[in-house]
């Protein structure tokens, strides 16, 4: 395949871990990538990777920039990565004649309010939800919600804003963070009027699970379902780790599936990449979200593909990367003959445990050497300002570890971050001059 012949346009932002992984599986196909990312457009290539430079609040505008720099060879495909791309990858894509989600789907996909809205129109199991303005008085909203009850950023990623209130005190309490949240400059930067509200809906008991699919012409194939061990159940909601298979029975797992299916049609997503999650209990699968990308982070990398078919290439190992797979049905390649590798596999994102300046680990060497684990990887840098959920949106690094059972791994992963010790300094109070 020659790196002339094939190009994938990934829109992406300019911080985001994946874009490495799918710079490596476009080297192993021999795939030209073309970025399109926010990136500054006043330097000559600040990055050095020829990005496009569009801005996320400005669709029309972005999309036209990429349409004129692709013009003379137009790529075969594309991706988003991350939430806020999706839209404008949806509608670079439908301008350039590519499969792709519509850009309603895509949006109504990356706003929780459209999202339950798109569900319970679908008759789908939704909670006891409402939208309200960041400038009501929480005092008077709390006499009236359900408790428990769960408040959120419309349009934030992962679990950062999400906070359970179970009562009135606690309610008013959470709505004032997450106002404080939506008013601080990183946020406000995104322009997005989904910024000015915050959503309230009733807390939903049940275990989590993740499914990481693929849809091609509407149709679902589910790719691997993520058991999430540790219990969410608030007062906030960071993720640790991620384990697949589930120790979930065949038909659980089918129905779980099912209900994926039926969220992306009710959003109308159609084609390419899906990430859901999903809280399962004795009413049903209720489906959070179903996102229009892969997995975030540098998850990804707990999913290895491989096939039966030795017609069909694969890597060194046997296996392919998520991104390669995403890669190959991106350029409209038939990606059926592939699945998840038979070993169960996981990931821990590593939370941050305090807020301050970020100094070094110690036991990394002694993390790696425990049995299972496959690789560790510390992404916070020194003198980086640490800030824990609910008001961060970064982890201090991921472990990774395979093994014949998910127990093992789960075991594997937690015995590595024991071994870890980050040395984290408190932030110096600024003194007035």
């Amino acid at each position: 395949m020659s790196s002339d012949s094939k190009r994938v346009l990934l829109v992406a932002t300019t911080t985001g871990y994946q874009t490495r992984s799918f710079g490596e599986a476009a080297g192993k196909l021999g795939v030209r990538l073309v970025f399109a990312t926010d990136r500054c457009d006043q330097l000559e290539d600040p990055w050095w990777d020829q990005a496009i430079p569009v801005r996320f609040h400005d669709e029309d505008q972005s999309v036209r920039t990429i349409v004129e720099a692709v013009k003379d060879v137009p790529p075969s495909g594309v991706l988003a990565v991350g939430d806020r791309p999706t839209i404008i990858a949806a509608r670079a894509a439908q301008a350039l004649g590519l499969p792709s989600n519509s850009p309603d789907a895509a949006s109504a996909s990356r706003n929780k309010l459209e999202t339950r809205l798109a569900l319970r129109e679908a008759g789908l199991p939704v909670p006891w939800f409402q939208s309200v303005q960041l400038a009501c008085d929480p005092a008077s909203l709390a006499r009236d919600v359900p408790y428990p009850c769960v408040l959120k950023p419309l349009a934030l990623s992962g679990s950062r804003g999400v906070i359970r209130a179970n009562d009135p005190a606690e309610f008013t309490a959470a709505f004032a963070r997450i106002r404080a949240l939506l008013h601080a400059a990183d946020v406000r930067i995104e322009r997005d009027p989904a910024h000015d509200a915050l959503m309230i809906e009733s807390f939903i008991p049940g275990h989590e699970y993740a499914l990481e699919g693929l849809l091609d012409g509407g149709t679902l194939r589910t790719l691997a379902i993520f058991d999430k061990p540790d219990p969410l159940d608030g007062p906030f909601f960071e993720e640790t780790i991620y384990v697949t298979p589930p120790v979930l029975a065949e038909a659980a797992q089918d129905a779980l599936g099912a209900a994926v299916a039926a969220a992306a049609r009710a959003l109308g997503l159609r084609h390419g990449p899906v990430h859901a999650e999903c809280r399962v209990n004795d009413e049903g699968v209720f489906v959070l979200a179903v996102a229009a990308r892969p997995i975030g982070g540098l998850c990804a990398r707990a999913l290895r593909f491989t096939t039966p078919d030795r017609s069909v290439p694969t890597g060194d190992r046997g296996t392919i990367a998520l991104e390669e797979l995403l890669l190959r049905h991106a350029m409209c390649e038939d990606v059926s003959a592939y699945a998840r590798d038979a070993a169960a596999s996981g990931v821990m994102m590593i939370p941050i445990p305090r807020r301050g300046i970020y100094r070094g680990v110690d036991g990394a060497d002694a993390a790696r050497a425990v049995a299972g684990v496959d690789d560790l990887q510390i992404t916070a840098k020194p003198d980086q300002i640490l800030v824990p959920l609910p008001e961060g949106k970064s982890y201090l690094g991921f472990i990774f570890a395979r093994g014949p059972q998910p127990e093992a791994v789960v075991s594997s992963l937690r015995a590595a971050h024991a071994c870890l010790r980050f040395v984290i300094e408190r932030e110096l109070p600024m003194r007035a001059s």
